[in-house]
């Protein structure tokens, strides 16, 4: 038992130390993703936060085109690109952990 107390608080001054320097690389990183055969294009930084969208101007002058449709790929690209962000903040905190069980809230430092 004591052993693992051991780890956890190696891991714990470890964190302070790394964590912060993780956090800011996250954030500076950038991740897109596109839906529609690139029709729709949307980047995330590591926060999750949209920091571009690009729609292909070829949907926008067909009229058969509904606007509903261009909502639907903006959105899936948008979420697309925010699945990315976030599973490499996942594998940066396995990274910076050894792949160790965090207690609970923890995860909530990312």
């Amino acid at each position: 038992m004591f052993g693992d107390l051991g780890k956890m608080m190696k891991l714990l001054a470890k964190l302070k130390t790394a964590l912060p320097a993780m956090q800011e690389q996250l954030a500076a990183s950038e991740y897109t993703a596109t839906t529609g055969n690139g029709a729709v294009k949307a980047s995330v930084n590591g926060r999750m936060a949209l920091t571009d969208l690009q729609i292909d101007r070829d949907l926008l002058p067909d009229a058969e085109l509904d606007t509903v449709l261009i909502e639907d790929l903006v959105k899936a690209a948008i979420s697309a690109a925010q699945a990315k962000a976030s599973e490499a903040a996942e594998r940066a905190m396995h990274d910076l952990t050894g792949g160790m069980d965090m207690p609970p809230g923890m995860d909530q430092l990312m």
